[in-house]
């Protein structure tokens, strides 16, 4: 993970500047991610997995002020950012780890992810889905906006192309886009949907769906019984 952290604490102070340049249909998406975070408490206790910034967990304190967020992250200058946008925010704690490798703690009613997860290998995935499910109480949610691989080729080439044309008709500049190209072409590794959601299955999780999908972008949600 380390070369994971180098290159997220990099583009840390331009990361949220750059989202809804790179992100097709951003609102949209994280609009998903945050109506399926659904918790019968008006005050959840709420972990955010591979946090970055915290513009998932802004929204969330949104839907639930009282809420108790803790942002969990491998780059220190990325939680650096999200320490900032919550300085006045008591009920929010950080903790910079490898969430692959750390105890997550817990319980917690909602475990929440966005655009971290694909960085993992295959059976890194799979373990962490196992993670997050022993994470939380009963009825506890988990939602995860992330990226999938297309189910053939076919149309691994199409979302990349629908991709590449959203990149290329912004405002980025020819570096910003450089360096994003670069981060996706050594950084991700994007699986199929259908076997994130067997894998949210195997894991034990009862209620499992997906909530939005605009190409390569995802949101599913998982619910423990």
């Amino acid at each position: 993970m380390e070369h994971i952290k180098k290159a997220f604490d990099a583009v840390a102070t331009e990361y949220d500047a750059q989202r809804e340049h790179v992100i097709p249909d951003m609102r949209n998406y994280y609009g998903a991610a945050v109506w399926a975070a659904e918790s019968p408490s008006q005050a959840p206790a709420i972990l955010d997995v591979g946090a970055g910034t915290g513009l998932l967990s802004a929204l969330l304190l949104e839907k639930y002020p009282g809420a108790a967020i803790t942002l969990l992250d491998i780059s220190e200058k990325m939680l650096a950012v999200a320490e900032e946008r919550f300085s006045k925010k008591e009920n929010v704690s950080f903790r910079t780890g490898d969430y692959a490798q750390a105890d997550l703690g817990g319980p917690y009613d909602l475990v929440c992810s966005a655009l971290s997860i694909h960085h993992l290998e295959p059976g890194d995935k799979r373990r962490l889905f196992l993670k997050i499910y022993r994470a939380l109480s009963p009825g506890g949610i988990f939602v995860n906006a992330d990226q999938a691989e297309g189910e053939t080729p076919y149309f691994s080439e199409r979302y990349l192309a629908y991709w590449n044309d959203f990149l290329a008709n912004g405002p980025l500049s020819a570096h910003e886009h450089a360096e994003i190209l670069k981060r996706r072409n050594t950084l991700d590794k994007n699986e199929k949907l259908s076997v994130q959601l067997a894998w949210l299955r195997e894991a034990g999780f009862s209620d499992v769906d997906v909530v939005y999908r605009n190409r390569t972008f995802i949101v599913t949600v998982a619910g423990k019984a």
